[in-house]
């Protein structure tokens, strides 16, 4: 038993990934969840339109953190672009606060805001009149869904052709490795397009989410978002060499996601370190552009810097994949071309 016992923990110790999962995991969801875990908003982006903005400014609860970065007086197309979260028309009293019901945790606390003003604010929520929760959860589980299909599934299925031993045959193979992950991606790719239209579809009929903007520009949110996540589950098979370990590389990727996009707790309310993070997270901009589409009905001029940013991620995640899949490639290709030399000679040597 004693030699059982060492056996082990020597073989865990060799695990890095499986120590990495049991020991920096724990601490690492304690901080992320310390600081992130948190509701309550505590700053709001505002812009003021109307008459009297310089003199209301000064009489705003500090909830309002005031912007003059914006472009345009009309309440509803400010939050549309979502240059803010809400817009404050001075011209009268009381003053009407138009609130983005997209950004739900952030019109929550406007909400309570403008009932403790004692009677400076008015409010008028706009794109989910009534905060509907599943409104603002479907696009963000959509994108959920399609991270885990693209990551976790694309990685099993490409260390399984190291475990197999068939990516010798791929080695072989008179293509570049750039067409090798296009083809192994590729159904993957049409797999997550149709779960996206599924959920889509579902979320619109069973919770009556609305679909407001064009339907182009979702799709190209979504199949920019796709490669990205497909790309990332190229990236962690090359560093796997087992499917427990590419699992475990691929959720590695996941709990950031679900964490740190918005997704579960704003982003305003998040220190900004840790906020930071969230603004590298492809998923962060996924649910802007759903967010923007479905509710509140934004085209490619309100969302063009999130799809910017998801299409500058995939070309960078997918370059860097198919670089490594190159080199994962490239000693079989060597043990290939040292053993055609023996397989040639050996006639002759028999004759």
């Amino acid at each position: 038993m004693r030699a059982m016992i060492v056996k082990e923990f020597r073989e865990l110790t060799r695990d890095r990934r499986t120590l990495a999962m049991t020991i920096v995991l724990p601490i690492l969801l304690l901080v992320v969840f310390g600081y992130a875990a948190n509701f309550n908003v505590e700053h709001v982006s505002t812009a003021l339109v109307g008459s009297n903005t310089t003199a209301a400014a000064d009489r705003l609860p500090d909830l309002f953190a005031v912007t003059d970065d914006v472009d345009g007086s009309d309440p509803e197309e400010l939050l549309r672009s979502d240059q803010v979260d809400v817009v404050i028309d001075t011209s009268a009293m009381p003053m009407t606060a138009y609130i983005d019901g997209s950004a739900l945790f952030a019109a929550q606390s406007v909400q309570i805001a403008v009932g403790r003003s004692g009677g400076l604010l008015q409010s008028e929520v706009l794109f989910n009149p009534d905060l509907t929760t599943s409104w603002v959860l479907v696009p963000a589980i959509a994108g959920l869904i399609m991270a885990l299909i693209g990551t976790i599934i694309t990685s099993i299925g490409l260390v399984r052709e190291k475990e197999t031993g068939t990516i010798e045959q791929l080695a072989v193979l008179p293509i570049r490795p750039s067409a090798v992950i296009i083809g192994k991606i590729a159904p993957y790719f049409v797999l997550a397009t149709a779960d996206i239209t599924v959920v889509t579809l579902l979320g619109l009929w069973l919770f009556d989410v609305p679909f407001n903007g064009p339907v182009w520009v979702y799709a190209l949110g979504a199949a920019f978002f796709l490669l990205v996540v497909l790309g990332f589950g190229v990236l962690a098979s090359t560093l796997s060499t087992t499917t427990g370990q590419s699992i475990q590389t691929a959720l590695f990727f996941m709990f950031p996601q679900i964490l740190l996009s918005g997704m579960v707790f704003p982003l305003e309310a998040m220190p900004w370190g840790v906020r930071w993070i969230g603004y590298g997270l492809p998923l962060t901009y996924f649910i802007k552009i759903a967010h923007g589409v479905l509710l509140r009905g934004a085209g490619i001029s309100d969302l063009w810097p999130s799809l910017l940013i998801l299409a500058g991620m995939a070309l960078v995640i997918l370059t860097t994949a198919i670089l490594r899949f190159g080199r994962s490639l490239a000693p079989h290709q060597a043990g290939r071309a040292h053993r055609a030399p023996a397989e040639h000679e050996h006639p002759r040597r028999a004759a």
